[in-house]
């Protein structure tokens, strides 16, 4: 691996080459700003963001006038962060603002092959309708842009520009999803789809899809989610079973975990309900549970709220290396309790990346 070279000091006024040189970050700096993992790629963003704030100090002591520093030399840096820096980034001077929105930047953040993706698009909206590369990227970022005959969506993730998609329930295999009898397929005001598939009831629960790894974004870490919400009447028979998750790629060794579908039942694990004796009314409370580290919150697996009326349980994560064809497999099912269950409405399964906490 070629060690780290100062990509921008060559493109730098003298003043601030000199300037970088001679002021040695402190601990704490080094310790925010300087990347302990062990790829050029994050220990050249880290350090890349150290500029940045080299710059800047530079200009509050009156080292360096922002007249003397080139708006392309400032749109390199910014184009090599992310898109939540260029944000904040503009706050910092009239110059800073114009190179951090400039197409230049923002063209960086957005996926490679954008304009071929958006041109399978049925909606009226193309790259060349927006008044900037920005424009586009936070459009792509907040409204999910229906393709391959309006059965997938795809968007760009806010923070980091990677590629995010959501398999309608059309494009899954449900088990009896063409019989009446168990499954039925509905129009739902909160979808981004024309139809969603409603669990009318079934004992055999199996859902699975498909995606290829060349769509996705090289070098992420993904994760898989089952969206799904209960219908207005209430979701049964997930109250007290567990479901099956797993992610396999290629056909290869398959990881399964265990989760649950059942939207109260995080709640539930979190309070018991005590009842109340004594004086005229026998009254019923809820009393917290104090959880130990072997049963927390995030050990449940229990569905978690997407913000848009929706519900969502994670199947899985696996890495997109990316250069290969690699078909994902994503599943849920509970083939083994033989109870019966329904009352579930199910969108999809959107793969993005996975934040770090």
């Amino acid at each position: 691996m070629m060690p780290y070279q100062p990509y921008l000091t060559t493109k730098l006024p003298t003043s601030l080459y000199h300037y970088k040189q001679t002021h040695t970050p402190t601990a704490q700096t080094q310790h925010t700003y300087f990347s302990t993992k062990n790829t050029h790629k994050h220990k050249q963003i880290s350090l890349l963001s150290y500029h940045i704030i080299v710059i800047i100090t530079m200009v509050e002591e009156g080292v360096v006038d922002f007249n003397n520093l080139p708006e392309g030399c400032i749109a390199n840096i910014v184009s090599l962060t992310t898109p939540r820096d260029a944000c904040r980034l503009c706050l910092v001077s009239s110059t800073f603002r114009s190179a951090s929105e400039s197409d230049a930047v923002w063209d960086k953040f957005l996926p490679s092959d954008y304009q071929t993706i958006v041109s399978q698009s049925s909606s009226s909206s193309s790259s060349s309708s927006f008044p900037s590369k920005k424009h586009l990227f936070l459009f792509l970022s907040q409204n999910p842009l229906l393709i391959d005959e309006g059965k997938m969506s795809f968007q760009v993730d806010k923070v980091n520009g990677k590629k995010c998609y959501m398999l309608s329930a059309r494009m899954l295999y449900i088990v009896w999803g063409d019989t009446p009898r168990y499954w039925k397929w509905v129009s739902h005001p909160d979808s981004r789809f024309s139809e969603v598939a409603e669990l009318v009831s079934v004992c055999w629960f199996e859902i699975r899809g498909w995606i290829n790894t060349r769509l996705l974004s090289p070098n992420t870490l993904y994760a898989a989610y089952f969206v799904f919400k209960p219908n207005p009447v209430g979701a049964y028979g997930f109250e007290f079973q567990s479901v099956d998750a797993s992610i396999t790629i290629d056909g290869g060794e398959s990881k399964d975990r265990i989760v649950f579908l059942d939207a109260e039942r995080g709640r539930r694990l979190r309070y018991q309900i005590v009842p109340r004796r004594g004086g005229i009314f026998n009254r019923t409370r809820f009393v917290p549970v104090v959880e130990d580290n072997n049963n927390n919150a995030d050990d449940l697996q229990c569905p978690k709220e997407k913000g848009d009326g929706w519900l969502e349980i994670e199947l899985g994560e696996f890495f997109n290396e990316g250069g290969e064809d690699k078909e994902v497999e994503m599943g849920v099912y509970e083939i083994k309790g033989g109870d019966w269950k329904g009352g579930l409405v199910v969108q999809g399964i959107e793969i993005r990346p996975k934040l770090h906490s």
